[in-house]
């Protein structure tokens, strides 16, 4: 039996730091709002996003500059007019989650910056190393407490074109069918690589909810994508201990001072390189016969964490000092094995500026969208992408349901 038809002028797929940005920008744009997830409400990967954000802040720093960075760590394959969207917005879209309850670490009567890698200048904002994990349970927080509604373990299974907007279907977990009727549709689902590092026998980053059939509906029904092959490595992936496996070692690491090693204790990459780069550098490494083996037969290089000022440690990676403590390793005192681990989509849907899809009326944004990053993505720049162009997609989606 089904259950009673929902309608809502804005519906919103998924509940990570671009759903939510999403949802709360179109709930403040005075429209009734609905979010459906596949899992929790609280489930996603944005949470697990451990690093910080992106934004020209510093003395020596610019948009353009922030864009020019983007811009050739992409390979020049970014959408230009979308990276200047994001670049300019960033520091508004910080501000925008401080209102929201998100309290950026700050020093010396400023944020505390660092540079991250394909930077040329410190503009990283940090949460300590939970950065993901505050901007979504703040902007969760300030969601419940609208008007709008959460519909959570009510997956999206099929999405339909209706006269006045869409007709999505979700099954509840008791497995009846939800219809709801939308006047427009955000799809904020996030990426696929839990399913492709399945299916490839390796290990990911990414929330067991990141499996990519939401990416799926939309192109079934015609949305153009693009760059949807290029699958990143996070470089720093946890190697051992067994329980550190799959946990993506934060990037700011190698901002504080930690670098890659060999077995022969060599430097062998620059730690401040692109992802792709300093993750093709590793594999080539290991399989040049330089590389180490981890306990359980694994290959690694390490990552020496003992260059990095106790001081840096304590505030900007207490989670992992905790993480890697606990399992009986101390960064601070011995070097760490790492070795990439299938961590980020970067292409996705097309989208213009408003974060709409080529099929009106529906909108994307976050990891499910490409173009923001083109071929590799900045660290830094998905939890700065989830905001600005949620944000974009919820009011524009508004806009669009109201009209």
């Amino acid at each position: 039996m089904a259950a009673e038809r929902l309608s809502f002028d804005v519906l919103v797929v998924g509940s990570g730091a671009s759903g939510l940005a999403a949802a709360v920008s179109a709930e403040r744009a005075g429209v009734r709002v609905g979010v459906v997830t596949k899992g929790a409400l609280q489930s996603c990967n944005s949470a697990k996003a451990q690093g910080g954000i992106q934004a020209a802040f510093g003395d020596d720093d610019s948009a353009a500059q922030h864009a020019e960075d983007v811009w050739q760590s992409s390979h020049e394959t970014a959408d230009r007019r979308l990276v200047e969207v994001l670049t300019d917005e960033a520091p508004t879209a910080i501000h925008w989650l401080e209102e929201h309850g998100v309290e950026f670490t700050h020093e010396n009567g400023g944020y505390r910056l660092a540079r991250c890698g394909g930077a040329t200048r410190k503009r990283l904002l940090q949460v300590g190393d939970r950065t993901g994990h505050a901007i979504t349970t703040a902007l969760r927080d300030s969601f419940q407490a609208s008007s709008g509604e959460a519909l959570p373990n009510c997956p999206l299974v099929s999405l339909e074109p209706a006269e006045n907007g869409w007709v999505a279907t979700c099954r509840r977990k008791n497995g009846e069918e939800q219809v709801i009727d939308a006047g427009a549709v955000v799809l904020a689902a996030g990426g696929r690589c839990y399913r492709e590092a399945e299916e490839r026998r390796e290990l990911s980053t990414n929330h067991p909810g990141a499996t990519g059939e939401v990416t799926r509906i939309a192109l079934e029904l015609g949305a153009e994508s693009r760059d949807l092959d290029a699958l990143q490595y996070h470089p720093n992936g946890g190697a051992w201990p067994p329980t550190m496996q799959g946990y993506s070692i934060p990037e700011t690491t190698r901002a504080y001072g930690a670098t890659l090693l060999n077995s022969r204790g060599e430097e062998f990459t620059d730690p401040l390189g692109p992802r792709d780069a300093v993750s093709q550098a590793i594999f080539d490494e290991v399989d040049s016969g330089r590389g180490v083996e981890t306990p359980d037969g694994r290959p690694a290089v390490l990552l020496d964490t003992t260059r990095i000022p106790v001081e840096d440690a304590e505030i900007s990676l207490p989670y992992m000092l905790r993480r890697y403590r606990s399992a009986g390793i101390d960064p601070l005192r011995e070097q760490i094995l790492t070795y990439p681990v299938l961590h980020y989509q970067n292409g996705g849907l097309v989208i213009d500026e408003r974060a709409e899809t080529t099929l009106p009326g529906l909108f994307a944004c976050g990891e499910i969208a490409g173009g923001t990053h083109g071929r590799n993505r900045m660290m830094g720049n998905s939890l700065l992408e989830c905001t600005v162009f949620g944000r974009r997609a919820g009011r524009a989606a508004a806009e669009r349901a109201a009209a």
